[in-house]
């Protein structure tokens, strides 16, 4: 079940740049995305497959699921509402041990260097779809997300994450070679480019089918960097990257037309609060 959120003041509030990309970027291409690059680090991908039941399609959109209701209470809800839910992801995560059959050693899903990868490909994926998505940020502003989403790293014990857009490029390229297509990341990426998905579900709307968004997972795909599909063995397709460009403006451009009540409550908040600052310049928010 989905935990509750109220907007208000939290880990960024209603001036944060964090807000402003998460109530205008499309979230399950840039979850599914995130997932596919997160995929190719041998350890991370094991740990998921191995506690995971991937091959199950029900499965995986769950799991999916979650990780959007889990960033959405962190980005919208309140401090303590925030700090709940990383709690409970910790305690999950803490319980998990997977086997790297590279070496036949056992590790743990927590470890330092997983939720690192894990934080930072998620972060450059919601970058990457807003900007394909149409959501104009400066230089500055991409670095101000960067810089706000630490605050979300701290929450599962991350201190030491990039703080703005040149060192999150700067470990990307660093984690190259520690980086692998292997067999779990090639299941991964296949079973993640077939699922039919909802537009409500694209855009983390309420539970009210508005048609279909075939291949959400190739959308996706199309946004990674070239290197990370060459490694899945892919060349790169500008065809299909304009063509990922136009779709997620498209489906951007409908999710923000959406009527009001089809849009997801924390969502529909958000936006509330943040035309409320917009007007009234010295207007705040309480947490």
């Amino acid at each position: 079940m989905k935990a509750t959120v109220t907007p208000g003041g939290g880990l960024f509030g209603p001036r944060s740049i964090s807000w402003r990309v998460h109530t205008e970027t499309p979230g399950w291409p840039a979850a599914v995305r995130a997932f596919q690059l997160q995929s190719l680090h041998p350890r991370t991908i094991r740990g998921i497959a191995q506690n995971c039941l991937l091959d199950d399609p029900e499965v995986s959109r769950a799991r999916l699921r979650r990780q959007l209701d889990y960033l959405a209470v962190r980005t919208f809800g309140t401090r303590e509402q925030a700090e709940h839910a990383a709690e409970r992801a910790r305690r999950v995560h803490a319980r998990l041990i997977g086997l790297d059959t590279d070496t036949g050693t056992l590790f743990r899903v927590n470890e330092e260097e997983n939720l690192r990868w894990v934080h930072c490909a998620e972060v450059s994926s919601y970058l990457e779809v807003a900007g394909r998505a149409g959501v104009r940020l400066s230089a500055a502003e991409r670095d101000a997300y960067v810089a706000e989403q630490c605050r979300s790293a701290r929450l599962v014990g991350l201190g030491d994450v990039p703080r703005d857009a040149g060192e999150l490029d700067d470990y990307l390229d660093g984690m190259r070679p520690y980086l692998s297509a292997t067999q779990e990341a090639r299941d991964a990426l296949r079973r993640s480019v077939s699922p039919q998905l909802s537009l409500r579900l694209a855009f983390i709307a309420p539970p009210l089918a508005l048609g279909s968004l075939p291949a959400v997972g190739a959308l996706a795909f199309a946004t990674l960097p070239a290197w990370a599909r060459q490694m899945y063995g892919c060349r790169g397709n500008r065809a299909a990257e304009f063509a990922a460009d136009t779709a997620l403006k498209a489906l951007r451009a409908a999710a923000m037309a959406m009527p009001e009540r089809l849009v997801a409550p924390e969502i529909r908040a958000a936006r509330g609060l943040m035309r409320a600052v917009t007007e009234v310049p010295g207007a705040d928010v309480a947490a």
